[in-house]
């Protein structure tokens, strides 16, 4: 490691030990990094140097601001940090916001001044957020003020939480800030700051994963790490330019949409639509009225837009992104039936940071994923990890120039083997490296010794016309083990009936093998999901 530029060492000091790290790939000519980086530093001050700086960086449907302007707020912000708040480089920052210019704004002056960002998702309760401040140890935090109660509360909790400011971004514009708030300390700052000389390998982030397991870990991230997330997946997989305008839903805090709606655009000059809350009318709206070009969000919202997208004038969209969990190919299809465009889907995880297998839409081969993202390897292996044969299924493992360093936790040793980055889900392989995925290695349900993926019966449920979502899990069987149980929201018009029950389990047995169909069916009117879109299937089970 190269020498920190931390004074407060917590980050290095909970690394996990060097011998339980995954093999980091660096070779190639895009990931060869100086010794001395700082993330915000590229993504933003160098686009200002290249002459970027009137190039419009942040939109929102209310305002919106240029390199140049986004620079000033940043380091200002980053003045207040090390001059109001006392902060040093390596301490932690809880951020927690929507997605909103602010936000932005706050997280990049968080690394430009050599701190930690540790974004949460807004919608997080005050019992979720104590683990995460008790675990990374943060003593300050920048909050949107309508965000407030939650984080009163958590305060409350945690002693060593001693400094808090509050903003109020709204619509994106800065005007009538209150006394003592960010944006009127802010706003008594020059507009310079001289970033923290941090090394390639200090800590800018630790990302806590979204909870589908209702066990978040904090995953920590260089800033190399940063980068190298910009310089791959978007480089082979995107191809995207300095015009193209992004958006979509997913968190900043989720390293999904820290990557999809600021760093992937910063890197290459473009532009970003931040929309505080969004939903599958108000995102497709907002596509047709600042004609954005790249669109990521998660296959829940593209089946819902499906249903819409004709009554929008969706002629700018080129790039379509689908990941944050499985992407049935019955959505796939559905979008491309009313648009036109092939969606990318793609895996990525938070101890990765982001996507490592995708294909580009010319490259699509339905039923998978696709091919591993140029600067990554992976194979498919069993428990002893040897490689099993094509076109069996096993356990995915994939390395890299990215890869899991936990926060203190003992799971770093389940998680990373033989240098190898095992992500707990199930795949296969064919014989031209495409890969397939079954499931969730803990989502495989095994009945009367079948092995059975529950998205794959998810899948053929939401190709009837009568269903709206579908969760799968499997429940315990005195005969068989277990079984296969569905958890089905139907579309509006049709009844949770016997007679419905039959009509889904009849269509599974058409769609996939007879023995994978869902002996038990309940009908609901939601599913459990992180913000982000992930089904929680553990809650499923705990119902």
């Amino acid at each position: 490691m190269f020498p920190s530029a931390h004074v407060d060492t917590f980050c290095r000091d909970h690394l996990p030990p060097p011998a339980q790290w995954p093999v980091f790939l660096l070779e190639r000519p895009e990931l060869r990094y100086p010794p001395r980086l700082n993330a915000a530093v590229e993504l933003l001050d160098r686009r200002v140097a290249a002459g970027d700086g009137g190039r419009i960086a942040v939109r929102t449907d209310a305002a919106a601001c240029t390199y140049r302007e986004l620079q000033a707020q940043v380091d200002r912000i980053a003045r207040v940090l090390v001059e109001d708040l006392g902060l040093v480089p390596g301490n932690r920052v809880l951020l927690r916001a929507a997605n909103t210019p602010m936000l932005a704004a706050c997280w990049l002056a968080v690394v430009k001044a050599g701190l930690v960002a540790v974004a949460t998702m807004p919608l997080l309760r005050a019992r979720e957020l104590v683990p995460v401040i008790d675990a990374a140890r943060i003593g300050a935090a920048l909050c949107d003020a309508r965000l407030r109660d939650e984080l009163l509360e958590a305060r409350a909790q945690c002693p060593g939480l001693e400094r808090v400011l509050w903003f109020d971004d709204g619509d994106g514009t800065v005007g009538g800030a209150a006394p003592g708030s960010l944006e009127a300390l802010a706003a008594s700052k020059p507009p310079h700051f001289d970033a923290c000389d941090t090394a390639q390998d200090d800590v800018a982030l630790i990302a806590f994963t979204s909870g589908t397991t209702g066990q978040p870990k904090g995953t920590m991230h260089f800033h190399r790490d940063l980068l190298a997330m910009c310089d791959l997946f978007p480089r082979s997989i995107l191809h995207s330019g300095p015009d193209d305008l992004f958006c979509g839903t997913p968190p900043l805090a989720f390293t999904f949409g820290l990557g999809g709606l600021l760093c992937f655009p910063m890197r290459v000059g473009a532009s970003t639509l931040l929309l505080d809350r969004a939903t599958p009318d108000s995102l497709l709206a907002a596509i047709a009225r600042h004609r954005a070009t790249i669109l990521f969000t998660a296959p829940t919202f593209y089946r819902q837009m499906a249903m819409r997208a004709r009554e929008f004038d969706l002629g700018s969209l080129a790039k379509c992104v689908s990941a944050g969990e499985a992407l049935p190919d019955a959505t796939r299809q559905l979008w491309k039936q009313a648009t036109g465009i092939e969606l990318i889907d793609g895996i990525g995880a938070t101890e990765m940071i982001h996507i490592f297998i995708s294909s580009a839409p010319a490259d699509v081969r339905r039923g998978t994923i696709g091919r591993v993202v140029p600067g990554y390897e992976a194979r498919v292996v069993d428990d002893a990890m040897r490689p099993v044969p094509v076109g069996e299924p096993g356990r995915l493992a994939v390395r890299g120039p990215t890869g899991c360093r936990y926060l203190a936790d003992p799971r770093q040793r389940d998680y990373v083997r033989d240098g190898w980055n095992l992500t707990g889900d199930t795949f296969s392989v064919d014989a031209d490296g495409y890969f397939r995925y079954h499931a969730r290695s803990d989502d495989m349900i095994v009945s009367a010794g079948y092995n059975i993926a529950g998205p794959e019966v998810e899948a053929a449920l939401l190709t009837h016309e009568a269903v709206a979502e579908a969760g799968v899990i499997g429940v315990p069987d005195e005969a068989r083990g277990m079984v296969v149980k569905a958890c089905v929201v139907l579309r509006p018009g049709h009844s949770g009936d016997e007679a419905m029950v039959s009509a889904l389990q009849e269509h599974v047995k058409a769609t996939i093998a007879p023995y994978k169909y869902p002996r038990r069916i309940e009908f609901r009117d939601a599913l459990p999901r992180t913000e982000t879109g992930k089904l929680q299937r553990f809650r499923l089970r705990e119902t």
